[in-house]
């Protein structure tokens, strides 16, 4: 397998930038992409795709007069990045001055040596197309296998993926960075009651191969949780306690990431306005932004505006410390940039790397022992958030649970409050953290909310 060399990506970086300030540009900055991805799906033990593709591509932003541009082309021929170069510099004169717009400071911008975050995996770059396969087919094997009653399948699916990126500013900075990461998902299907078809599915992944989960016990543990939403009923509708399954708490510390960016904050779009270094939730949770994690999916040396990557304390024992800011989000609200300044196509913005909800010290068992009655939730579905308010209103599966045990399976049911309610009336927070993905959170039960049943 070829690899796309960091040298060359970060020469063409250098080169199209300094193009820019050639031609007229203030300020330059410019990044190059490259890399392979290969991702194969078989189902019921027949490949039905096996993709294969590399890619490449320059982005450009150019700042002069104080109006602001950028352009992004995966032509990278000689005609190509003229065009890309020429393009910027002609919408930048149709652009409106913005005061706020403008590089880092020079004086914050990181140097070599940068951190060193293993980011990549030689072996994750060296699975061809024959292991992917081999490894899909042991994992959707594994679940055909475990029980009769798993008839179908909607597939087994290995991916992996190597990317480098280069960064040159004309400020002072310059810097490649080289990821990998590769990932097994297994989705059975069994026959229900009524001729229903009931999906489960589990997943691994990680930046190194040695870190994957061994893809039969993917395929075990994916088959287990199909066959446990078997019989799956609606339950009355009640205000009850809700245990959130990692996978789901995930998606609620996802939707709390949005509404702490700082482009969120200076539009007035987010219901955090004015709530720092107040409870915005319970004590029990603490909330980080940490990009210098070795080998987690999120870590960076530095940002998409060449700041030294750090470690941010978002929410700590409950009380709101900081939002997440990039340097135009910084100077609108007059502050400094949290080295949080992410770049696609150009454009610059705010975003996470590894936001993680710390683990507590409380095993999931631990949790669902000493719930008395409530929903464990293993599945959302739809999207019912509201940024601005904060309502939240989602459906929902998973398992009752009465007198600290899950009982039967759930399904068809809407669970509803505000995320504000939510994230303040979590009263346990479990032990199982899993960087798999980089946003995480371990099992979290939030003390009540409203189910809409039957």
């Amino acid at each position: 397998m070829a690899h796309e060399s960091e040298d060359r990506l970060a020469a063409l970086a250098r080169s199209v930038g300094q193009r820019a300030l050639a031609k007229g540009a203030d300020v330059a900055e410019a990044s190059a992409r490259g890399g392979f991805e290969l991702s194969v799906k078989v189902r019921l033990g027949k490949a039905e795709l096996v993709e294969e593709a590399g890619h490449h591509s320059v982005s450009l932003r150019v700042i002069r007069g104080g109006r602001v541009a950028s352009t992004s082309t995966s032509d990278l021929t000689e005609t190509g990045i003229v065009r890309c170069v020429e393009d910027a510099l002609e919408l930048v004169e149709l652009s409106e001055v913005d005061a706020f717009a403008g590089p880092a400071d020079p004086s914050e911008l990181a140097h070599p040596p940068f951190p060193e975050l293993e980011l990549f995996d030689p072996a994750v770059a060296a699975i061809d197309g024959d292991e992917a396969l081999a490894r899909a087919l042991a994992g959707e094997r594994a679940a055909l296998d475990f029980d009769p009653r798993i008839e179908l399948s909607e597939g087994a699916t290995f991916a992996r993926a190597d990317s480098v990126g280069a960064l040159w500013l004309s400020s002072g900075f310059e810097g490649v960075q080289r990821g990998s990461y590769a990932s097994l998902n297994v989705v059975p299907v069994a026959s229900d009651d009524g001729g229903k078809k009931r999906r489960g599915y589990y997943w691994t992944g990680a930046r190194f191969v040695d870190k994957l989960e061994d893809a039969a016990a993917v395929g075990r543990e994916a088959a287990r949780r199909t066959l446990g939403k078997l019989g799956a009923r609606k339950v009355p509708t009640a205000e009850a306690a809700i245990v959130f399954d990692p996978d789901v708490a995930r998606s609620l510390v996802g939707s709390f990431a949005g509404c702490i960016m700082g482009g969120s904050i200076w539009r007035k779009a987010s219901y955090l306005l004015e709530r720092e270094n107040t409870a915005v939730a319970s004590p029990l949770v603490h909330i980080t932004d940490d990009p210098l994690i070795a080998r987690a999916p999120g870590s960076r040396a530095y940002d998409g505006e060449g700041l030294a990557s750090r470690r941010n304390v978002v929410v700590e024992g409950g009380v709101l410390r900081t939002f997440l800011l990039d340097c135009y989000s910084a100077r609108k609200l007059g502050r400094k940039s949290t080295a949080s300044a992410s770049r696609g196509g150009g454009s610059v913005g705010a975003s996470t790397t590894n936001f993680v909800l710390a683990a507590g010290k409380t095993t999931p068992e631990e949790i669902i022992a000493s719930t008395e009655r409530g929903l464990y939730v293993t599945e959302l579905l739809g999207f019912g958030f509201n940024p601005v308010t904060g309502d939240f209103s989602r459906g929902a599966a998973g398992f009752w649970i009465e007198n600290g045990k899950r009982t039967f399976p759930v399904s068809e049911v809407t669970i509803s409050s505000t995320l504000d309610a939510m994230l303040k009336s979590i009263d346990a927070v479990g032990s199982d953290l899993e960087l798999k993905t980089s946003t995480a959170a371990p099992t979290l039960r939030i003390a009540k909310m409203t189910i809409s049943g039957e």
